[in-house]
């Protein structure tokens, strides 16, 4: 491993996902690294056989998910657009798959499904 990668806050910070997700913190994971980072946390990724994919993002950076088979599959599903395109039903599962508090995820749905609303309405 180069000393730029092992000094890298990027990758202490997904060295410590992968810790999380193995103990049972997190049953997937969401991380954006620079993309001169890949190679590198997919080597590590396949030597602990955890499931991951790649979602391109632009400016050299991605977007790595791994964890649970399943839980990526679900993910996989709507993962192939921009976090901004999503429906609020997709944001709500995502953010659910992540392990973020339920609660919360139930008041940023309404949110969103509000908004969602009041733009349909202004368009009639």
């Amino acid at each position: 491993m180069s000393s730029e990668i092992m000094l890298s806050g990027q990758i202490r910070v997904f060295l410590n996902h992968i810790y999380e997700y193995k103990k049972g913190v997190r049953n997937m994971v969401l991380m954006t690294l620079n993309q001169k980072y890949l190679q590198y946390a997919i080597q590590r990724l396949e030597s602990q056989k955890i499931h991951f994919f790649v979602q391109e993002l632009s400016n050299g950076r991605i977007n790595l998910f791994f964890g649970k088979k399943v839980c990526l599959d679900v993910a996989r599903k709507f993962a192939v657009k921009p976090f901004n395109r999503y429906t609020p039903e997709e944001d709500f599962i995502l953010g659910t798959l992540l392990g973020y508090d339920v609660c919360i995820e139930c008041e940023r749905y309404c949110e969103l499904t509000e908004k969602q609303s009041e733009k349909q309405k202004a368009i009639v």
